[in-house]
């Protein structure tokens, strides 16, 4: 909190100035199926909704992508400096709250919806028995360049080798990822 304070108020400033609430909470799925808020930087248009219902209706492709990976490829919806912070990870700041209050923890697999839980088929008990965490396997090992099948492996092998070693490993990753700015 000491190093990232700063940067949220900075970030939290920044988005002021674009208009909007600069921070939302989405909800997620946590450990033992609790729900809660997983709070980010806001990245998208205020109107995401209304841009996501259109780029599914009027491009094939789009639909396609959204259906097999809940994510559009060059999202309509995502404002420029959201696209900044979604590079260099800083929108996902606002989770350290959830790590603070338990909701989540520094290392995990990816906080997903209630929606996205069938993807893990036989192995939501496993994905359902952890905290999502800040950072993980899918955050440092290729992102946006992986399928969401990849992911649930990634999640899945996670958490069936879970040691504070490989936990300390990712979280050097993540800052790889974030000093190289080659997130989503």
């Amino acid at each position: 909190m000491p190093v990232a304070g700063p940067i949220m108020v900075m970030v939290y400033f920044a988005m002021m100035l674009s208009g909007g609430r600069p921070i939302f909470g989405h909800l997620r799925v946590g450990r033992d199926h609790k729900p809660f808020f997983c709070y980010k930087f806001r990245t998208m248009r205020a109107d995401s909704d209304r841009l996501l219902r259109f780029a599914i209706r009027t491009d094939p492709e789009a639909a396609e992508m959204w259906r097999k990976e809940q994510k559009l490829g060059d999202d309509p919806r995502v404002t420029a400096l959201g696209r900044f912070l979604r590079k260099t990870s800083l929108d996902e700041l606002p989770q350290l709250f959830n790590v603070l209050k338990g909701d989540m923890g520094m290392v995990g697999p990816r906080p997903v919806t209630e929606a996205e839980l069938w993807r893990y088929g036989a192995n939501l008990p496993l994905y359902l028995s952890v905290r999502p965490g800040l950072t993980g396997p899918w955050q440092v090992n290729g992102r946006g360049q992986t399928t969401y099948e990849e992911r649930v492996e990634m999640d899945c092998a996670y958490v069936r080798r879970i040691t504070l070693l490989k936990d300390v490993a990712l979280m050097l990753r993540t800052g790889t990822v974030f000093f190289q700015g080659s997130g989503r």
